[in-house]
């Protein structure tokens, strides 16, 4: 592993997270290179002891970040700018196929390339709980920089599969606690009263997931809590009080639709996860 402070640096992009990302590499003493089309965006960067590279090409010594707008814009503008032996780490947003599709493309161009997505907003990078993910060849370079860094394996998608992952769980999270907030309002109970009975039910459910994970790896589904068809008739319930209530009903009609899918295929005797098949079937 090269040392941390020794590691010339390029960033390609200064966005809000480019710019977030630059000044993160500066921070920690990394000779960082910076190139953006509108040359003034790097001037404050270039005040802390960046250099601005007056080319594309001139960027693309040591390990280049990518950060732009998405991949096509990363292909347009790297095509022509001579990778070979270039190393590459492409933060930009995109889904799997596209991180491979650029991967191959790279390689092909004689790049080195890893594929990666940040799990933070600009002002936490540089911060423990800024979460960089990367996936493709193992890096033999350290970006700690920038916060706690994940290589997940040698699939270049890998990285946003999980990006997606985690958005996934966010936004569930979330819509399921404004679904709560909008019933509890019906009452009186205002938000911030009931957001610390949410956090708690909510850890409480993240501590079923290695135990659940178990039974969907291993694809036998015992009900050791609660069997699905009975956790239906409280999706129930809660779709009854939603209406009574005149709160929006969509998202929990939605979640007893797919249970009653699962249960008219004959698994309404298992556990909950065995929801999984529906979760991996294509939708209608």
């Amino acid at each position: 592993m090269t040392d941390k402070t020794n590691t010339p640096i390029s960033v390609v992009g200064l966005g809000l997270m480019g710019t977030a990302l630059a000044r993160a590499f500066l921070k920690a003493g990394h000779p960082t290179t910076v190139w953006n089309r509108t040359a003034a965006k790097a001037d404050a960067l270039v005040a802390e002891g960046a250099r601005l590279a007056p080319t594309i090409g001139d960027a693309l010594g040591g390990v280049t970040i990518v950060c732009l707008t998405d991949y096509s814009a990363v292909r347009e503008l790297l095509g022509d700018a001579g990778l070979d032996g270039a190393t590459l780490v492409n933060l930009t947003s995109g889904d799997s196929a596209q991180a491979r599709e650029t991967a191959a493309w790279a390689e092909k161009h004689g790049a080195r390339y890893l594929d990666g997505a940040i799990m933070a907003i600009p002002s936490s990078i540089g911060t423990d709980e800024a979460v960089i993910l990367l996936s493709g060849p193992r890096p033999d370079f350290d970006l700690g920089a920038l916060g706690t860094v994940s290589h997940l394996g040698e699939d270049p998608g890998l990285a946003s599969l999980y990006d997606v992952a985690g958005l996934t769980m966010m936004w569930s999270v979330l819509n399921a606690w404004l679904q709560g907030t909008a019933m509890l309002k019906t009452a009186g109970v205002d938000a911030a009263t009931y957001a610390p009975f949410a956090r708690q039910i909510a850890a409480g459910v993240a501590d079923w997931l290695p135990g659940y994970a178990e039974q969907i790896d291993k694809g036998s589904f015992p009900a050791e809590v609660s069997a699905l068809e009975t956790d239906a008739r409280a999706m129930a319930h809660m779709v009854e009080e939603s209406e009574a209530l005149g709160v929006n009903a969509e998202l929990p009609k939605l979640i007893k639709a797919m249970a009653d899918r699962a249960i008219a295929a004959g698994h309404g005797g298992e556990q909950y996860p065995v929801l999984i098949r529906e979760f991996e079937r294509p939708g209608s």
